[in-house]
């Protein structure tokens, strides 16, 4: 297919002029289907960020917009971006990360293909190592399903998102994690027409510096996103297996992660917080429960629970991550066995992605 004319307008969002935002953008211009890159240069000179680009500063298709909100989190720059968006398609970009060759007009071919609003890449660690998110139904490219495909496990709204449908779409302000969760969810429960690239055209992930996501925060921070998005009345509205699935997903990984990364390292403001949230979870899907393993049970019991011991929160976390035990096979509820989202099948449909 001969794309006549760009229509792809990517956001990039750059905190550090130590950053290798000359790799991003040099990778991003290798797509013929690029109207602009738009770089939000976020509480740092946007002289700075012209040298490290050196001569593809002054590409046309290059715009350098400054933003100094003083705050510390991804939306400010984000947003401003996608503000400033005008093509039909708009597309985001962390300034450590990189496209393969021509990855954009891989995805726009897809877009046009399956007249697709949404198209989802395949994301790889700069290391070779595909992410295995989200795990859809194996061979499956257009008309993807948010339930059936398991589409809330990809949080990053990476790839394309027609502006026509979803134009007024914003990244959650002020948080310093999880300010993609709402958009995203939003995407993939909207009843839009969703593709997505089997293979090749891939978006990488580089962790050449310290990435905003993986600071330790406190958790009543880690878990804000998850608040507001559950507590927020268009989620709550979902059908009931809608908010089934996006529960689960947030047990599994926000809320489990929590837990992991804070082993041996609790307080007793992070226990209350991490209670309060599995609480209102509960509250929004209690039948995601469920379909959890019974070794997620025994740790969503001590989550729920501050007087349960930090050792036996921190055991019951290194028991649901046995991901070949009984405990860690059998849902909750036995009649679910065979449920989408229950353990032995997400296991397998998660391996199956991982290698398709």
């Amino acid at each position: 297919m001969h794309l006549s004319s760009p229509e792809v307008d990517l956001v990039i969002a750059v905190h550090d002029p130590n950053r290798e935002i000359a790799r991003a953008v040099g990778s991003v211009l290798s797509s013929s289907a690029i109207a602009r890159v738009i770089v939000v240069c976020h509480n740092t000179p946007v002289r700075s960020i012209a040298e490290r680009l050196g001569d593809f500063a002054a590409d046309p298709r290059v715009v350098l917009v400054p933003l100094d909100d003083g705050i510390r989190s991804p939306s400010g720059p984000f947003n401003r971006g996608l503000e400033l968006a005008e093509a039909p398609f708009v597309s985001i970009m962390g300034s450590d990360d990189e496209l393969a060759p021509g990855a954009v007009d891989t995805w726009l071919r897809v877009a046009h293909e399956y007249s697709a609003e949404v198209v989802i890449p395949v994301v790889r660690y700069a290391g070779g190592a595909r992410m295995p998110t989200p795990p859809t139904r194996p061979w499956r490219t257009g008309a993807l399903d948010p339930i059936r495909d398991r589409l809330a496990y990809r949080t990053a709204p990476l790839g394309l998102v027609a502006r026509e449908r979803f134009g007024g779409l914003r990244m959650t302000p002020g948080l310093a994690s999880g300010e993609d969760l709402d958009f995203s969810t939003r995407l993939w429960f909207s009843g839009a027409s969703i593709a997505r690239v089997r293979d090749g055209a891939e978006y990488f992930v580089h962790d050449d510096a310290e990435r905003v996501t993986f600071t330790r925060r406190p958790v009543a921070e880690d878990l804000e996103a998850v608040r507001r998005l559950i507590s927020d009345d268009w989620v709550m509205a979902l059908p009931e297996r809608s908010r089934e699935a996006i529960a689960v997903k947030l047990w599994r990984l926000p809320v489990f992660g929590a837990v992991h990364y804070r082993a041996a390292s609790w307080n007793a403001g992070d226990r209350v917080a991490l209670a309060d949230a599995g609480g209102e979870l509960v509250r929004f899907a209690s039948s995601a429960q469920d379909v959890l393993s019974r070794a997620d049970r025994e740790l969503v019991r001590g989550i729920l629970d501050p007087a349960v011991a930090d050792d036996d929160l921190d055991g019951a976390s290194r028991a649901r991550r046995r991901f070949m035990t009984p405990a860690a096979l059998i849902p909750v509820r036995v009649s679910r066995f065979g449920a989408r989202e229950a353990p032995l099948r997400f296991a397998a449909a998660t391996w199956l992605t991982s290698r398709h």
